[in-house]
């Protein structure tokens, strides 16, 4: 079944896509017939209106539509275009009575406008009622930027370009001069407002190249009818530009002339480039150089022009579009008519390559663009001569500047062009406190108002402030200082020093009080940037953030990022003395003196030949080795102290002895170099590697790393991709000045300060705790800082590279970096260390522990020694009356037997009968020590003392003296005598 299916599915798959592929034709082919038909009801016949300046303008409106008709490729077969003008009135509401009466009742699809031929009335009023029912009126006069506001001239085009286009030819002019630093002057009308809004965004919009961006130092703007203009002169000559740019009519541009010439402003060293309104003045100097718009008076060219360009855009539109026809009067028609709003869209679209007044096309607004001029330079008053063009190569696509420079006479009757900028020989500079670079201190009253012989003065003008406060004078000195001392004298400048408003070097942020949310610089690049000074000579790093804005001279110093650290102190604590030796190590140390120790005693124990075995001659036997005599020997030989007794005897135990000193010889020895490598000899570096360190850029670790904010190095963090979890965890660590971090890292309260090489290569050298861990990274130069454009930039960048060469800045490094501290670190380096209580600590109190833990066990055995006194004095005494009874009973078994063989009664040995004073026991004896030695040495002192001590008295009484000789004597009496 599901073959079947199969088989059925693919026969009809065909079937089905060729049944779509139809039913598209059906519905492709009925748009287009419906679209056919829609553009078949398209009218055939099209009126063009015309407003015209003159008889001559209107017959040639006439013959130029006649000819459009039998224009093939402008014309669609069957369609024609028809011809009604008028003449433009002076006064405005007849011109637009006429052309409601004259014109729209003809149902006009567009009107030609031009000007009249008295006065300065501008096509207004045409384009006011036409625009009202969006009827396109294209002008062909009227260069005014007000039409190029769409929200009141709706339906206006024109094929001349607005005043303000110039700005475009101008900027040109500028690069090609290599004028980058201008002072714009223009009317307060809505033509000088377009005007300069129009250079600004070209300036800055035209190509890539920063260094080619033109910068606009002052714009001075005036009110139309002007009666002098001195004041605005007096600024424009204490500005740096000596190029004016000036938007002008006619009028107030011979009375700006006239006061110019008066201060020699139009002579040799200035630059005018005017509009083509001042061009006409009748004072304007020589050497002025303006425009002049090509065909701008040629109207019969512009209504050419325009009738093609109207007759393309018709044509185009009844191919794809359906047209209504156009209102028929200005009464009872108040509907709005879309299909003049579609005209006027395909009007803007046209092209016209081969037009009579060259290329015409229309931007957004309407407006005419690529409009070609002349650049024209003014040799006298009366000669004008074209010195370029300014036009349209087919070739590159765009317009294109081509100027003959060798004709060209500037201000002062001279060939040669003029700078365009007046070197201004005081400079205003800006440095900042960082050491060794500039050292600042206040300024006091001892000093008696003026700084030593190598300070310069250096007030900080606080600018942040809306109040006006009296600067604090500063004296600075240092590396940048004498850099600027230097510079100054070799190009020939003076120079007022101030401080950083901020304390800042520049960083492009948001400003709190910035409405529009608009970055800004700050620091000395926003006083650099905003012209409120002439240089920078800081240890200001050249990056491309900053070098977008301002100019760098080339690097006077070569440097980098490193990190800087404390250097790590071994850690000295009691126990240092054990660092040497591993903890196992000691353990098996330990361990194998007792070991050997109890081997030691076991082999002089069970040794035929050791002292347990051995007797000497006259008959004594020397001290056995015993195991706390054995642990004596081997603590000895280990410490290296002097053996006076407890030595092994045997010789098994005398070979173990010897190559147990053999190992504490090596053990000692080791010990001995070890601890002299770590307390004395090493001395370790960094604890970081580099910038590279893991640590650094792992965000578990604790350790804290941070730089400065809003700083090059900030900037460089920033930019770097693969250090962005590492700027992440740094950044809220960031310090406002380096002095705080620097500080910080002196009290270990920061690990790791990342900055510029130099100045912490400085701090090294003063503070030999201090150490910079790692390569270099991030490498570049400080830079002198100057404005965009700076006339100084080359003299400053001659004067360093000079300054390489010759060797001063060698020397400025040795004055202010190096001052000789670095030959101090490293001998200190390689001196050892000197060992102090904080070293060997452990040991003293390792011998204080020994006096303690010896007055401890003095004390110790001293009670224990009383206490087994006691124990043997009363242990005594009982052997002493143990010894006693048995004499007792050996006398009396010997009187028995001495009765028995005699026959003498029978003597009693009770005690209890016997009298007190028989028996009498005078003292008891002190210690077994005071026996003799056959005594003690006896293995039964009693049986010895006996046999040689007991004797017979022929006297009653019988004494028997105690084995020592001493108390206690018994006294037997002889009953049976």
């Amino acid at each position: 079944m599901s073959k079947i299916f199969k088989v059925q599915l693919s026969i009809m798959k065909p079937v089905f896509n060729v049944f779509l592929l139809c039913l598209f034709s059906i519905f492709y082919c009925k748009s287009e017939n419906t679209e056919k038909e829609n553009t078949d009801n398209n009218p055939y016949e099209f009126h063009i209106g015309g407003v015209l300046s003159s008889n001559k303008s209107e017959d040639y409106f006439k013959q130029t539509i006649e000819h459009l008709n039998f224009n093939t490729p402008f014309m669609k077969p069957g369609n024609t275009f028809y011809a009604h003008s008028i003449k433009m009135d002076p006064n405005p509401i007849k011109t637009a009575l006429n052309v409601c009466k004259q014109l729209i009742v003809r149902r006009v699809y567009a009107v030609i406008v031009s000007h009249p031929q008295i006065g300065d009335l501008s096509p207004a009023a045409v384009s006011y009622t036409s625009g009202f029912y969006h009827i396109p009126v294209i002008g062909i006069s009227s260069r005014d930027s007000a039409f190029s506001d769409k929200n009141i001239h709706v339906s206006f085009l024109r094929t001349v370009p607005p005043y303000s286009h110039q700005a475009e030819v101008w900027v040109e002019l500028l690069k090609y001069f290599n004028y980058l630093k201008v002072i714009f002057i223009h009317s307060s009308d809505t033509d000088g407002r377009a005007f300069v809004g129009r250079f600004q965004t070209t300036s800055q919009n035209q190509g890539d190249d920063i260094e080619k961006k033109v910068q606009v130092e002052a714009v001075i703007e005036f009110e139309p009818g002007l009666s002098h203009f001195n004041n605005q002169l007096n600024e424009m000559k204490n500005a740096q530009a000596r190029v004016y740019l000036m938007y002008a009519s006619k009028l107030d541009a011979e009375v700006i002339f006239r006061d110019a010439a008066y201060r020699n402003m139009t002579e040799a060293g200035y630059v005018w480039i005017v509009t083509e309104q001042a061009l006409d003045a009748n004072n304007v100097p020589e050497g002025t150089i303006g425009l002049k718009l090509v065909n701008a008076s040629n109207e019969l060219a512009h209504i050419y022009d325009s009738i093609y360009i109207l007759a393309s855009a018709i044509t185009d539109m009844n191919r794809t579009k359906t047209i209504t026809p156009p209102p028929a009067d200005c009464d009872s028609s108040g509907a709005i008519w879309d299909t003049g709003k579609t005209l006027f869209e395909y009007i803007k679209k046209q092209v016209y390559k081969d037009g009579h007044t060259g290329k015409v096309a229309f931007d957004n607004n309407g407006d005419r663009i690529y409009a070609e001029y002349d650049i024209v330079n003014v040799k006298e008053v009366a000669n004008k001569d074209a010195i370029g063009k300014y036009y349209f190569n087919n070739d590159l696509n765009k317009m294109k500047l081509r100027l003959n420079e060798s004709n060209i006479i500037w201000p002062g009757h001279l060939k040669k062009k003029p700078e365009g900028f007046m070197i201004p020989t005081h400079l205003k500079v800006l440095t900042i406190e960082e050491k060794p670079f500039v050292y600042v201190r206040p300024l006091k009253k001892d000093d008696g108002n003026s700084c030593k012989s190598d300070e310069i003065m250096c007030p900080l003008y606080n600018n942040t402030s809306s109040k006006v406060l009296d600067p604090i004078v500063y004296c600075c000195k240092g590396y940048c200082i004498d850099l600027l001392v230097g510079l100054s004298k070799d190009i020939n400048f003076t120079y007022s020093l101030s401080l950083s408003p901020d304390g800042q070097f520049g960083n492009y942020e948001i400003r709190n009080n910035s409405a529009s949310g608009k970055k800004e610089w700050n620091g000395l690049i926003g006083e650099i940037v905003y012209e409120r000074a002439d240089m920078i000579l800081a240890p200001l790093t050249i990056n491309p953030e900053r070098a977008e804005f301002i100019e760098f001279s080339k690097p006077f110093k070569y440097q980098g990022i490193t990190i800087l650290e404390k250097k790590p102190s071994r850690s000295s604590t009691l126990v240092s003395f054990l660092q040497p030796f591993s903890h196992t190590l000691w353990v098996l140390v330990m361990g194998s003196v007792h070991v050997v120790a109890l081997v030691l005693y076991l082999l002089d124990r069970f040794s035929p030949f050791a002292r347990f075995k051995l007797i000497n001659a006259d008959g004594t036997e020397e001290d056995a080795l015993n195991l706390s005599s054995a642990t004596w020997f081997a603590w000895g030989v280990l410490l290296n102290s002097g053996i006076g007794e407890g030595t092994p005897r045997s010789f098994s135990a005398r070979v173990l002895g010897m190559v147990w000193a053999g190992f504490a010889m090596i053990i000692v020895a080791s010990y001995t170099a070890n601890l002299a490598a770590f307390l004395v000899l090493e001395r370790p570096k960094t604890k970081l590697s580099g910038i590279n360190d893991a640590r650094l850029r792992s965000t578990m670790e604790n350790l804290t790393c941070a730089t400065v904010k809003g700083s090059a190095v900030d900037m460089y963090f920033r930019r770097q991709v693969e250090l962005s979890n590492m700027y992440r965890t740094m950044e809220a660590n960031n310090y406002e000045t380096a002095e705080d971090a620097i500080r910080d890292v002196k009290n270990d309260k920061l690990m790791a300060f990342i900055w510029d090489s130099s100045r912490l290569e400085f701090e090294a050298a003063q503070d030999c705790q201090l150490v910079t861990a790692g390569e270099l990274f991030g490498r570049s130069g400080y830079g002198v800082g100057l404005q965009k454009g700076s006339p100084w930039s080359e003299a400053v960048t001659l004067s360093i590279l000079d300054f390489h060469e010759s060797g001063f800045m060698e020397n400025l490094d040795d004055k202010w970096i190096f001052q000789g501290r670095v030959e101090q670190c490293e001998d200190q380096e390689k001196t050892p260390n000197t060992l102090g209580l904080k070293n060997m600590a452990g040991v003293f109190i390792l011998v204080a522990v020994g006096i303690v833990v010896g007055m401890v066990l003095i004390v110790i055995e001293i009670g224990y020694k009383k206490h087994h006194v006691r124990k043997q004095n009363r242990l005594q005494l009982a052997r002493n009356y143990g010894q006693t009874w048995r004499a007792i009973v050996q006398k009396r078994k010997l009187m028995r037997m001495q009765g028995r063989t005699s026959g003498v009664g029978a003597l009693s040995l009770s005690v209890e009968a016997l009298p007190r004073s028989v028996l009498n026991i005078q003292s008891p004896i002190r210690s077994i020590e005071t026996l003799p030695r056959t005594c003690r040495n006896s293995p039964s002192p009693t049986r010895a003392w006996s046999g040689r001590q007991m004797v017979h008295r022929k006297s009653d009484d019988i004494p028997l003296r105690s084995p020592i000789g001493g108390p206690p004597q018994l006294h037997f009496h002889n009953n049976l005598m």
